[in-house]
């Protein structure tokens, strides 16, 4: 007699945050607790807090932008749901292209999977043109290859034309990583 062990893969996925809306720091905080608050979710890392310049619509507040590592048995599509799912919890209204927003959540990157899909493309389509994502996404693995781009983070974010401000507001809070 033998038996079958059910083996779980965890998968590595980078998960874009940011707010400009109330208190836009304590947003992130909360969003990376939810992440962690499902047993199915582990954030292993959480880049440092950023003030970022706001991208394409300039008329509005400044943003704080960070990028959890979570490792997770969720499918991309099971996990964007989820993600979704704390936006909405939060109070997340989606009103306007770029506008404010008191808690945005990305689907950067999914091990090194493309997906392209209705509603979910992997990776993020515009995140080798964003300082407010590469900046972060470089501090926690900054050689995490871009699978389309064959380049590294750290390469990505060097090439960036100057422009958009971005500066470290907030090292890493260990205590928001809950396993």
């Amino acid at each position: 007699m033998f038996s079958v062990t059910s083996v779980v893969k965890n998968n590595l996925a980078y998960i874009g945050i940011g707010s400009n809306l109330g208190d836009a720091g304590r947003n992130c905080d909360l969003a990376i607790r939810a992440m962690t608050g499902d047993r199915r979710n582990r954030v292993i890392q959480v880049s440092p807090f950023y003030r970022t310049e706001p991208v394409g619509k300039k008329d509005q507040g400044w943003f704080v932008n960070a990028v959890a590592a979570l490792e997770t048995c969720r499918s991309p599509r099971e996990l964007l749901d989820f993600l979704q799912t704390i936006e909405r919890k939060m109070g997340r209204e989606r009103r306007e292209k770029w506008g404010p927003r008191i808690i945005d959540l990305d689907l950067l990157f999914y091990d090194d999977q493309v997906v392209q899909t209705e509603g979910l493309v992997i990776p993020h389509p515009r995140l080798h043109e964003r300082r407010f994502v590469l900046a972060p996404l470089r501090d926690i693995a900054p050689d995490l290859r871009h699978p389309l781009l064959n380049k590294p983070i750290s390469e990505l974010l060097a090439e960036l034309p100057e422009g958009e401000k971005v500066i470290v507001i907030r090292e890493t809070d260990q205590k928001l990583m809950v396993s």
